[in-house]
Parts: structure tokens; sequence; C-alpha cells
């Protein structure tokens, strides 16, 4: 057997301490099925006397993340977090010093992915990253290898657990996007500041590696459109699921004539679609291609075991791999023919968009919004009302509200928009209003 692969973690968090008591305690299978030893040899975290769960005793300890990275090992593991400072700065060191790399941190990729890429491949190393995308779900394997005979078409999936999971339990119990969001914080599937993951910046962090990897190019984390779901209200919950459709916050990405169209937002989706059964802090993440149609891989997102999972097998990989083997390009593609991303427009929506209004029920409402809808092209599939409050106890009828739901057929979102803002100044409108994009997702 060939001498024990040496690996160095930064940051022993609940990911590096899941993944070195899995190490520890898997010792002999990793060694049969990899053909070598793993063994952790140096380690880098703030409090050296925390008990965590394994034996560290024999593994150096650096204070410095970019000592650990050019020290002997083979392989650095990155579980500290964040776009730049000592996580940036290790994993170039490292890569600069020959060393494979594995990080499960997104923020690091979505920003410096190219730059880093184009490291390891000058040094003939691997620069892993599996847990980045959707925790334990291999997608980022099955896109780099198994579908490198295809031609992806659109990527799309639900890659954050913590929205997910309050959209499931809005839908499940009728309650608010508050006191889901409290519950989910209660819980630890969101963090104290939870506008990251609610925003949708997480999903787009995630759905910018997964463009690359898809379209073949840079990295643009910040071409993506993105909207969260804070506005999502127990009411447009109610209201999709009677139209047969579930709301869940998306990250897509397809190819267009006119470039690659890349967007986070909440989406209605056919009750009856695979995406739709996927509940709670779930991930799933489908692939639609040339080749192999339509694949859709789902599991968790998140968590100290999913993460750890996924880090390990990229550290299985290179064990596995021998000396004088060509290592694949982190991207799927050498880093300096990643084209430019080219943002695509919005293009239309197959399906539709959900728009739910407050409308003062005035002589005229209801032909000035349909005439301000036709003045846009906008053809309406559906129109449902629904009186906030009886008229008997409305005290100014004039002031009394209703709410109005209208299903587009396909149109472009700059027209809607257009029709909103000219109801709005036209004062029928009673509040902000609602829209949400429809896909008739497979």
């Amino acid at each position: 057997m060939e001498n024990p692969l040496k690996i160095g973690i930064a940051g022993l968090g609940t990911v590096g301490a899941e993944l070195a008591r899995i190490i520890h305690s898997k010792s002999n299978v990793l060694a049969e099925r990899c053909g070598r030893a793993i063994t952790i040899t140096a380690v880098c975290a703030r409090d050296r006397s925390k008990d965590r769960g394994v034996d560290l005793s024999t593994a150096s300890w650096f204070d410095d993340p970019v000592s650990l990275a050019t020290s002997d090992i083979d392989v650095y593991v990155e579980l500290m977090g964040g776009e730049d400072g000592p996580a940036l700065e290790s994993v170039r060191a490292a890569l600069k010093a020959g060393k494979h790399v594995v990080t499960a941190n997104k923020a690091l990729l979505a920003r410096h992915g190219v730059e880093l890429a184009e490291l390891a491949e000058d040094a003939g190393v691997l620069l892993n990253y599996e847990a980045a995308v959707a925790g334990g779900i291999p997608i980022i394997k099955v896109m780099r290898e198994s579908l490198s005979g295809n031609d992806v078409t659109r990527v799309f999936g639900i890659m954050n657990g913590t929205c997910n999971y309050i959209l499931t339990r809005m839908e499940d119990e009728g309650l608010s996007f508050e006191a889901c969001l409290a519950d989910a914080q209660r819980l630890g599937y969101a963090e104290a500041d939870p506008a990251f993951d609610i925003e949708g910046d997480d999903t787009a962090h995630k759905l910018a590696i997964l463009t690359s990897l898809s379209f073949g190019t840079q990295i643009a984390a910040h071409e993506i459109y993105i909207e969260g779901i804070t506005k999502i209200t127990p009411e447009d919950i109610t209201a999709a699921k009677d139209l047969g459709y579930r709301i869940k916050l998306l990250g897509v990405a397809q190819l267009t004539d006119s470039g690659v169209e890349s967007r986070v937002h909440p989406t209605m989706v056919p009750l009856n679609s695979p995406i739709a059964q996927i509940s709670g802090v779930t991930n799933a993440v489908a692939i639609e291609a040339d080749v192999v149609g339509q694949l859709m891989m789902s599991g968790p997102g998140a968590g100290g075991g999913a993460t750890a999972s996924a880090v390990l097998g990229d550290i299985a990989d290179i064990a596995k791999s021998r000396p004088g083997h060509q290592h694949g390009p982190a991207f799927g593609r050498p880093a300096s023919r990643l084209a430019p991303y080219k943002r695509a427009k919005m293009r239309k929506h197959q399906g539709g968009y959900f728009i739910r209004m407050s409308v003062y029920d005035r002589t005229g409402a209801m032909a000035a919004i349909a005439t301000r809808m036709s003045e846009q092209d906008i053809s309406l599939e559906s129109i449902v009302q629904r009186r906030d409050k009886p008229r008997s106890q409305v005290a100014n009828k004039d002031m009394d509200a209703q709410t109005l739901i209208l299903i587009t057929h396909e149109t472009h979102e700059e027209a809607i928009r257009k029709a909103l803002e000219a109801i709005s100044q036209d004062g029928y409108m009673a509040a902000e209003p609602q829209m949400i994009r429809i896909e008739e997702l497979g």
C-alpha cells in the first residue's frame, strides 16, 4: 500500500470536527477503498482545548492557516468560510505550494473560483469543492465528470434548506413567514442574521458555480438576478395551491439565444412536478441536457454529516489518484477557456406570472386594470376576486379593498412591471402587488 495521504484541516467547527471523526472511525475502510490510508497530520483552529469528540493529539497544531497550507501535507482542507481573508490567502498559498485543495466555501469560489482554478491547473493539483453546492448531493462530480458528453441547456433547483423549510411550514401549518423564520432559527436551520439565506444570496453563489460548470462561462455571481422569500405571504401559498401550484425558491440557469439567463426567485411550480415534492430542509438539483434528458438529484443540503460526507468524497478522489495522473480542470474546462459571462435578457417564462393585487373596489377599476394589461400585450389566463372583508364591515365603501389574483399567459417581466406601475398610478392599488413567476418544470 502507498504512503498515507496527509491532510491538514483548517477549521474545526461543525463540519471540520465531523470530518475528523469520520476519518478516525473509518480509517480501515477508507484505506481499503482508496488504496492508501488517509491521515490527519495538521489542523488549525481558534481553540485548542475544545473537546471535539475525536483524538487529534498526533496532529500538528497551527495558529496560522497559511502556515498550515504550506506545511508537510498533501491536501489542504479549507473549512473556515469567508470569501476573502484567511480562507483566500491560505487556499492561494496551498495551490502555489503544489498542495491539493478541498473546500466547502461557496462564497470563496463564487468570487475567486476562476483565479483559483488557474492556480490549480498551473500546479497540476486538484481543486475540489463538492460540498460547496447542495451539501451531500454529489452534483459537482456528476456535472464535472459523468455528464462530460452532454451539452447542458438548463440547470435549476432548490439549493437552500432554510428557505425550503420556511416555505414548507408556511404551507403545511398556515404560519406567517416571520413565525416560520423564528422557528427555523430556534432549531438551528437559520442563522441569527438570516439575510444571506432568505434574500437569495446563498442560492445565487451556488447557482453561479453550477452555471460555470454547465455552460463553460466564468463565474459571475454578481450578474444573477436575486429575489428572496421575505415577501411571500400565507395568502400567496394558499392561492398557489388552489391554482395547482406550490411556491419554491429556485435557482435557475439556462442557455438562451442571447446568452445565459441566471436567476434566483420564488417560483410557482406544478404540484405534480418532482421539484414540488421536495420539502423541509432537503435540497434538489435538476439538469436538462441533450443526451441524458432530465436528471434530478435530491438529498440533505446542509448539516455537519452531509457536508463532511461531500468533503471526504473529494479527499477520497485525491487518495485514489496516482502520481503522473492528469487532473481534470476544476470547472470542467481549462480556466483560460472559460468564456466571459454574457447575461441574457429575462425571457418569456412558460406558464406566465401569478399576480396578487389588493385593489380598491371602485367603478371602472377592473376595466382599467384590463386596459393596462392589454397595453403591454399581456394576455390573462384567469382572474380570481377575493374580498378582504365583508362589504358590510367596511366603514368607508370607497376604500373597500378586494384581492385580485391574475394568472397571465407567457409574457416579459418588463411588461408586467410596466402594467403594474400604470395601475398603481391610476390610484387603484391598496397595497404593493405581489408577482411570482410560474415555471412548468418537469
